[in-house]
């Protein structure tokens, strides 16, 4: 199958399932385990901050990092779209009583500084005290500019707010910018990284923070179950893609670039953007359902929707791109009269 739904379905590849049975291992909620150590301080080494933790998920590592931040009736900033807000359950809300504002973003994910400016309330009983400015990068596949980053955490930190930064797919907007990992966190005194999405590991994040602030998110990831025990084997992996997958990241992104031109030229889809390996595609509402069904019968996986989202990643290759061209060309031609009708 190619599977374009998202980044997260890789499987190890070989060498990282050797990398896993090597793995010397040992309980890490006792700090013991020497894989997840090792792992944890060569990225926060290389991210220019001083300490890190490993967690199971992105969702529980930004919960985590909610929770360290800011106390119950308090509240953190974000985007209205960002996925702490939208895509984690509600659980900022529903385990930390901690409230949300959210601005609008712009179309790379900034959020607009007057805005913000105006949003952060101080210390008057009547408000929920905003205690956390949250953006995310990438967003929507899109690298959020840097200069943004630099003026809204200074602003943050002006306004007496500590900063956090859901970097989910920070290594995509590392390699589509040439930016270090270190300049990408710059400004903020929070960040949680993925490596289970564009590096391939089966599963893991880190967050990585001041040595105070890890050792209060510690006793958080222990309260809400994520402290593990021979976790080597998983920080194997996760150091292994750290190691191995980040610049092979720049074959997703043109292989993303590849399928939008593709579609492109096929009568009936409207590509809408491309950035770095993600595509946003509108279909026809009409058709949606017998092309998903088209789809799967040449083997082909999408979330297929009125705007669809077309993922590249580690198991997505070039000549997987052109068979989906091709799949999706087949189906509009032989659709073409239906679409005809339709525009008429």
């Amino acid at each position: 199958m190619i599977d374009l739904r998202s980044d997260t379905v890789t499987r190890p590849t070989p060498s990282m399932r050797e990398a896993m049975a090597r793995a010397e291992v040992g309980d890490d909620v006792w700090g013991d385990d020497p894989t997840v150590n090792a792992f944890e301080q060569a990225v926060a080494e290389c991210a220019g901050k001083a300490a890190a933790l490993l967690f199971p998920s992105g969702t529980q590592s930004n919960l985590c990092a909610l929770l360290t931040h800011c106390q119950r009736g308090e509240e953190v900033i974000a985007g209205q779209y960002s996925h702490i807000f939208r895509d984690e359950g509600g659980g900022a809300a529903a385990l930390g009583s901690i409230s949300v504002q959210t601005l609008p973003h712009a179309a790379d994910g900034s959020l607009a500084l007057d805005a913000l400016r105006g949003a952060v309330k101080g210390d008057d009983i009547h408000h929920c005290r905003s205690r956390l400015l949250a953006l995310e990068n990438t967003f929507r596949g899109k690298v959020l500019p840097r200069d943004f980053a630099l003026a809204a955490t200074a602003q943050a930190h002006e306004q007496g707010l500590a900063t956090h930064l859901d970097g989910a797919r920070l290594f995509n907007a590392s390699v589509a910018t040439g930016l270090s990992l270190a300049e990408l966190c710059e400004g903020f005194d929070s960040v949680s990284l993925c490596f289970s999405k564009g590096l391939g590991a089966p599963v893991g994040s880190l967050l990585l923070g001041k040595v105070d602030f890890i050792a209060r998110a510690r006793r958080w990831r222990k309260t809400l179950g994520g402290g593990m025990r021979q976790s080597g084997l998983l920080a194997a992996a996760c150091h292994h893609a750290f190691q191995h997958h980040v610049e092979r990241l720049a074959e997703d992104h043109d292989n993303a670039r590849r399928l939008a031109e593709g579609l492109g030229g096929v009568s009936g889809v409207e590509v809408r953007a491309c950035d770095t390996n993600m595509v946003f595609v509108a279909f026809p509402e009409a058709h949606c359902q017998a092309l998903k069904a088209h789809l799967e019968g040449q083997g082909i996986l999408m979330a297929v929707g009125p705007v669809t989202r077309l993922v590249t990643h580690l198991d997505v290759r070039v000549e997987d791109i052109d068979r989906v061209v091709a799949a999706v060309n087949d189906y509009f031609v032989r659709a073409g009269g239906d679409l005809a009708a339709a525009a008429s």
